[in-house]
């Protein structure tokens, strides 16, 4: 009963999370005035604004104006409750859940955001910063055992080590970040990370703690490389087919191609936020697994 009741809990939170997803990058509040299609303005029913039956029951359209509704209000719904009970299912008790399925209810909103908007608002990475500190009072957060590094006869309380290694994780997490987007910029000339992504590991950091925050940028940063690899290899073809198609001299048609296709990349902004958030939720639930299976190959 309680998966069930965590379940439609997540598609509740869903719904208003697709609110936060609409309105936050365009400044609006997502308290008020009530929801409406974009199109033709025209306030949503109760009815048709019941979690993924209402678009289903609309056809996906907009009962006035029939203008198309993305499928993304569904996939948001789904995926925050299925979140949610795999919080429940991952944590201890249930004061626990209550902190993981509010870590996956604010990436899950950033994700999509950074993803349609390039964006990782304030609105939602500072309230999760300290929202993630907080908790690091009461609930355990896995990292470096501070009493290895600590001198005094007694040792620490669990309280104070676990926050520690949630201030560890925002603050280091979020220098990595930094160091990384300003070494690119020396190198390069160009941004290569904003500083949404600086706030969104330090929210990510304060949740996991030091050793996941490490495990979240490198996943985050091989996911990337290899997403950036597929799109200049799938641009470099089709520059080839194009270059193909447009001349009859085949000669440096390969190398005048990746060249084009790695200029488009420099020009293309990455939603580095999406893999760091894609890769923060893995490690909640598979992080110390990895690690550990990782580390026994030593």
């Amino acid at each position: 009963m309680i998966t069930v009741a965590l379940f439609l809990l997540g598609l509740i939170f869903g719904s208003f999370l697709n609110v936060c997803i609409y309105r936050i990058p365009i400044g609006r509040s997502v308290v008020s005035p009530g929801s409406a299609c974009p199109n033709c303005g025209m306030p949503i029913r109760a009815y048709d604004n019941i979690p993924v039956f209402g678009w289903i029951l609309l056809g996906g359209k907009c009962r006035n104006c029939k203008a198309k509704i993305s499928p993304r209000y569904v996939a948001v719904e789904l995926l925050t409750a299925f979140f949610f009970v795999a919080c429940y299912w991952r944590a201890a008790t249930l004061l626990e859940t209550a902190k993981l399925c509010i870590f996956a209810f604010l990436v899950l909103g950033l994700i999509f955001i950074d993803a349609e908007h390039h964006l990782l608002p304030n609105r939602l990475t500072f309230p999760g910063l300290w929202i993630g500190l907080l908790f690091s009072l009461i609930i355990p957060v896995n990292g470096i055992d501070m009493n290895l590094f600590w001198t005094m006869r007694h040792p620490l309380a669990p309280q104070l080590a676990w926050f520690i290694n949630s201030l560890l994780g925002a603050g280091i997490g979020a220098l990595l970040i930094y160091a990384a987007g300003e070494v690119y910029l020396r190198l390069r000339g160009v941004e290569g990370m904003g500083f949404g992504d600086v706030k969104f590991m330090a929210m990510i950091g304060a949740f996991l703690g030091i050793k996941l925050t490490l495990f979240t940028i490198l996943g985050a940063s091989i996911l990337g490389t290899l997403f950036g690899t597929a799109i200049v290899l799938f641009v470099w073809q089709k520059r080839v087919r194009r270059r193909r198609r447009a001349s009859a001299n085949p000669q440096n048609i390969y190398s005048r191609s990746w060249q084009s296709a790695q200029l488009m990349l420099r020009a293309y902004e990455l939603p580095f936020g999406v893999f760091l958030g894609s890769v923060a939720l893995a490690a909640v639930f598979f992080g110390e697994t990895l690690i550990h299976w990782y580390l026994k190959l030593y």
